[in-house]
């Protein structure tokens, strides 16, 4: 767990909440999802605008520009005009602590 980084304190993200910052140099939301927590580029990867705002719905974070949907537990893009995936960062919890690393 050493290459992992604090990013927030849980109390931060109420459940069926998000949490936006900039994660080594890139906009990044994090989300908590029931007690599971996951986070994606805060980009379209249609257009390039950001998903800060983007309804969620489940697990399906739609783009409020053109409605394009992206999985936040794997970046995949599931409904147009989106069709690339988004980044993912991997998300654990210790302690209080909502720890993320970039996977790549």
């Amino acid at each position: 767990m050493s290459d992992f980084v604090k990013v927030a304190d849980i109390e931060e993200i109420p459940p069926f909440g998000r949490k936006s910052l900039v994660f080594e140099g890139r906009a990044v939301l994090v989300f908590r999802i029931d007690d599971d927590y996951y986070a994606v580029e805060d980009v379209c990867t249609h257009d390039g605008e950001p998903l800060t705002d983007g309804a969620l719905q489940g697990t399906l974070l739609e783009c409020p520009r053109h409605g394009g949907r992206f999985d936040v537990r794997t970046g995949r893009a599931v409904r147009m005009p989106a069709i690339s995936p988004v980044r993912v960062y991997e998300v654990c919890v210790a302690g209080n602590d909502v720890l993320m690393r970039d996977p790549a």
